[in-house]
């Protein structure tokens, strides 16, 4: 009776373990009859719980002495001044430790992806748009939110975030429809995520962003899980497309949106 609607805010307190018991029953009832956001929350949990098994050994390790925030505390408090009358060692030192500390005790809601991997290039690329899969094009509520429908605000909206034009590739030759996109986040910055979906409900995903390494480069196939992906950039420009597809099937489907939005390496 004029119970709360359950939002995505408290799924992710759900996944998080922060819900009240009463709260958390409410969210247990929704999970039993909605069968899509009980999957979803479902791999969500796996996803939390491999990240707490990767970064455990981590958690546990003791900071080195020269980031221990009560060493660098303690030291500023002695203060050693140069001649201007500043601490010799910069507070910048005193935000890496917070920084760590951060990291050390990251949860799982936090990431949605995978600990190990490339750190940056079209490597990185690549992993953030298999994780963008596995998060959202099993979502199927809303796994995008902006609608091809709404296709003109998606590419004015994004074009302005990601600072560069932004062209929708037409797959529709080669058998996907679009469906829409979102941006998602990255630890490069914001990227764009595009879904599309054929007749028999399988999905692709692209996403684009600019580069700051790897700002040429050829195209590449990976493998994760189920998951095939071909990566590639060129002029500070990154787009890697990913699904449950054969090789064969998926690499002309990348070489055609290669050719829409005019790479050429």
């Amino acid at each position: 009776m004029n119970a709360r609607p359950i939002s995505e805010d408290d799924l992710q307190a759900y996944v998080d373990g922060r819900l009240d018991p009463a709260r958390r029953g409410e969210v247990e009832d929704y999970l039993d009859t909605h069968p899509e956001a009980g999957a979803r929350v479902a791999a969500y949990m796996d996803q939390r719980d491999q990240l707490r098994a990767a970064l455990g050994p981590v958690v546990e390790e003791p900071v080195p002495s020269e980031l221990n925030l009560a060493h660098l505390v303690e030291e500023r408090r002695r203060g050693r001044h140069d001649r201007f009358g500043r601490s010799a060692r910069s507070w910048r030192d005193l935000a890496a430790a917070v920084v760590l500390l951060g990291i050390g005790l990251a949860g799982g809601w936090v990431v949605h992806g995978r600990v190990a991997g490339p750190a940056e290039g079209v490597g990185a690329l690549a992993s953030e748009a298999a994780d963008s899969y596995s998060v959202f094009a099993a979502d199927r509520v809303r796994p995008v939110e902006i609608a091809a429908a709404d296709s003109s605000d998606l590419v004015s909206w994004t074009s302005d975030r990601l600072r560069h034009p932004v062209k929708i590739p037409d797959l529709k030759p080669s058998g996907y429809r679009f469906m829409g996109g979102r941006l998602v986040p990255t630890a490069h910055g914001p990227a764009l995520m595009l879904m599309y979906d054929d007749d028999k409900g399988t999905r692709l995903v692209m996403v684009t962003r600019p580069m700051a390494a790897d700002r040429n480069a050829l195209m590449s196939q990976t493998r994760t899980g189920d998951l095939t992906g071909f990566s590639w950039a060129r002029d500070g420009i990154g787009y890697s497309l990913v699904g449950p597809v054969a090789p064969g099937d998926l690499h002309p489907i990348a070489d055609e949106i290669r050719r829409q939005v005019g790479q050429s390496v």
